[in-house]
């Protein structure tokens, strides 16, 4: 009797990571081992629509290389570099639908945190997106449990597939916070790992002014 063979299992970590922190790397652990990952792939975007000023941000290059230095100790992370070189802007619905055109053998895991379910409706084709990936939606501090539960079961009846809850720590933590800390002349240590803020100290990013 032949056996299935088992589909690869692979979660999509989408984001500017501007810089990446500690946040970002728990949500993709416990994605692994919450959903059997295989993969957790963290993809850092070239050109968002939603992110167009960049003054007093890292470039690209920066972006790629705090990613790359802050997953190389875990087996079941990797650096995907789709979206850097995307011409036009980098749309997710258009990401996934390339991957599972490439590999077709494999189930994609869309992971986003609870404030971009609440809005995920007016995203760039968002059906799409919901058609090409299983969407992980990670819980956040700011939103009430019970409203984060309700917004689950709407987007999961609107767009016909059912929206995955990641039972992660609330760790309240963001990049754009993580910038000010550092323009301001305030350790972010803890906040990012330490070959993280060697490599923003070293390189003197996010000393200047931003729009």
């Amino acid at each position: 009797m032949e056996q299935t063979k088992k589909r690869f299992k692979a979660g999509i970590m989408g984001g500017t990571f501007d810089p990446i922190h500690i946040g970002h790397l728990v949500l993709g652990e416990r994605a692994h081992h919450q959903f059997g990952l295989d993969k957790v792939f963290y993809m850092p975007a070239g050109n968002p629509p939603h992110k167009q000023n960049r003054k007093g941000r890292a470039t690209d290059e920066q972006r790629v290389e705090m990613v790359k230095r802050a997953i190389a100790s875990n087996p079941h992370f990797a650096l995907s570099l789709v979206e850097m070189n995307a011409d036009g802007y980098s749309y997710t619905y258009r990401t996934l639908e390339r991957l599972r055109a490439q590999y077709p053998d494999t189930d994609f895991y869309f992971i986003m945190g609870a404030d971009s379910l609440a809005d995920f409706h007016e995203w760039k084709e968002p059906q799409r997106i919901a058609d090409a990936a299983n969407i992980v939606v990670a819980t956040r501090n700011q939103m009430d449990p019970v409203r984060f539960e309700e917004l689950l079961e709407q987007q999961s009846e609107r767009f016909h597939t059912e929206f995955l809850r990641l039972d992660t720590p609330n760790l309240d933590i963001s990049s754009k916070n993580i910038r000010a800390m550092v323009r301001n002349g305030i350790s972010p240590r803890y906040y990012i790992q330490d070959v993280i803020l060697d490599y923003i100290t070293e390189n003197g990013i996010y000393l200047g002014e931003e729009e």
